[in-house]
């Protein structure tokens, strides 16, 4: 009998270790607004799939919280004279998830593939990168064709992260089953609800406090907040302005706003439809109140803005666009042959009505789909038919995707906030008629004087040269009016207050690598 009672509190005492919060595995949830797209550094464009790549991959260098330039698996660098060669020297000791080994080679080999082509990142460094070679095993080069100015801000970019090489050798699917170097590996994707990340043992900078980090799918802005609130999520992002008061009253939960660089717009296509007409752009921009939109949908925190570049980006210009004034927008669209010849109030011309389709996410960005809703109800004062399209997010970008002869999409509501903090990364991919979709240019701009003076922006190195080039370029953009430019936004991110260490960076992603649970 005495026997049998040691036994069963040996058992007992077993049970309560495995129970034991001090010994219970440190989880952090993080709520994003929609799902990523995928996994593959140099194969993406959206800001949730970036996110979680920066947790998985790590890249040369990169941007702390205040996007000053630091080091990441390289050590140090220089530049050479004429400007055209960059060298790196490399961390040692560092793994990928897999086992391999991290080197020059492998950093050859992740570049290599991004210069081949055919992934969504290559217009990014193809115009910029001759070629890399690996002088010895912890040096490498990027020989450039020309001095490039923010080459340094564009190896920040999400697409410089490093892939597994033996993923690339296998042409394994990078992007559902990654491996890079950073501080978690990949556990599984449940699609359409969650991604699931572990703490790499292995780690070089050593293993993370967290034990598992989950990138949780919540589209709707209330959910989201609910679920902060009663804990079954420790993160939310892009929270609902309506929200904030009363989450800033909760001592439980931590309410940061901050700039960031991200610009939400509306793009028109330049090439068909009704858009095509510049006139009709124009006024389709004086027809919307951006003031009243932030204040009265986003509650400041969105701020109005006239070129496609946010003040925090190097490279803005203060240039000026276009006011609210529906009266001149009806002027405008009397000058391009549009009447209400019937007065039902949608203007038509040649027996068409001035009608529109008018595409949007729903939970992307800070209340998307409601600045939509205005957008439409501004159009419909001044005469046209906007109709509202949403869809799933993996389907909307690949729908803006479509080459010219395959789109159908007049007007679009999305958002850039450029991976490099720099004015190249946004007026490049969405203005140099070079990059018309598939690329980023969905609007299908085109101005020769414009691709011009990117190119010359790209390169220039005196940074006062780049601004006026930049300065230039944007006072044509704005002119063009291929965009209806809203505004900036404001970064805004709920967290329990037990969860330390999160660093939330202007690009508008939420980094958890030092994070860590004290209750």
């Amino acid at each position: 009998m005495k026997r049998y009672l040691i036994v069963l509190l040996c058992l007992t005492f077993a049970i309560f270790l495995m129970v034991s919060p001090a010994t219970a595995a440190m989880k952090l949830t993080i709520g994003q607004g929609v799902e990523p797209v995928a996994l593959d550094p140099a194969n993406v464009t959206d800001n949730p799939s970036e996110e979680v790549c920066h947790h998985i991959y790590e890249g040369l260098v990169g941007f702390d919280e205040d996007m000053n330039i630091i080091p990441k698996l390289a050590t140090d660098w220089s530049v050479s004279q004429d400007g055209k060669t960059w060298t790196f020297h490399l961390k040692k000791g560092v793994k990928f998830h897999s086992g391999a080994a991290f080197n020059a080679q492998a950093v050859k080999k992740s570049f290599d593939r991004i210069l081949a082509g055919g992934l969504k990142r290559s217009s990014l460094y193809q115009p910029v990168i001759s070629k890399v070679n690996a002088v010895d095993e912890y040096t490498v080069q990027f020989v450039l064709p020309q001095p490039f100015g923010p080459f340094l801000h564009t190896l920040c970019h999400t697409a410089g992260l490093i892939v597994d090489p033996t993923l690339i050798d296998a042409k394994a699917d990078i992007g559902r089953k990654p491996s890079g170097t950073g501080p978690f590996k990949f556990k599984d994707w449940a699609v359409g609800d969650q991604i699931r990340l572990t703490a790499f043992d292995g780690y070089h900078g050593g293993r993370p406090k967290l034990d598992e980090l989950v990138f949780k799918v919540v589209p709707e802005d209330t959910s989201r907040t609910m679920m902060l609130e009663t804990g079954e999520l420790d993160v939310a992002e892009r929270l609902s302005p309506f929200d904030i008061e009363r989450l800033k009253a909760n001592k439980d939960i931590v309410v940061k706003i901050a700039p960031s660089l991200r610009v939400i717009y509306i793009g028109m296509n330049c090439q068909k439809g009704v858009t095509k007409d510049v006139l009709v752009r124009r006024a389709f921009n004086y027809a919307v109140d951006k003031k009243a939109i932030c204040d009265n949908i986003l509650k400041g925190m969105g701020v109005p803005l006239d070129t496609p570049l946010a003040p925090k980006t190097n490279g803005y210009a203060e240039v000026k666009g276009y006011s609210y004034n529906p009266q001149k927008a009806k002027e405008l669209l009397a000058e391009a042959g549009w009447k209400d010849t019937n007065g039902d109030g949608i203007l038509d011309k040649n027996g068409k009505k001035l009608s529109v389709n008018l595409m949007t996410p729903h939970g992307r960005y800070l209340m998307d789909y409601k600045v939509a809703e205005a957008v439409q109800a501004y159009l419909k004062d001044i005469g046209v038919d906007a109709k509202l399209v949403t869809m799933e997010w993996g389907s909307y970008l690949a729908t803006l995707s479509k080459p010219l002869e395959e789109n159908n999409v007049d007007m679009y509501l999305l958002g850039w906030s450029p991976s490099t903090g720099d004015a190249d990364w946004v007026l490049r991919p969405l203005f140099h008629s070079s990059n018309w979709s598939p690329n980023d240019n969905n609007n299908f701009y085109k101005n020769p004087e414009v691709d011009k003076l990117i190119e010359e922006g790209m390169r220039t190195v005196d940074p006062e040269k780049r601004k006026e080039i930049y300065r230039k370029a944007q006072e044509l953009i704005v002119q063009d009016a291929s965009w209806i430019t809203l505004y900036w936004m404001n970064n805004v991110t709920g967290y329990r207050n037990y969860v330390k260490g999160l660093k939330i960076i202007p690009l508008e992603m939420t980094f958890a690598h030092q994070a860590y649970i004290e209750r």
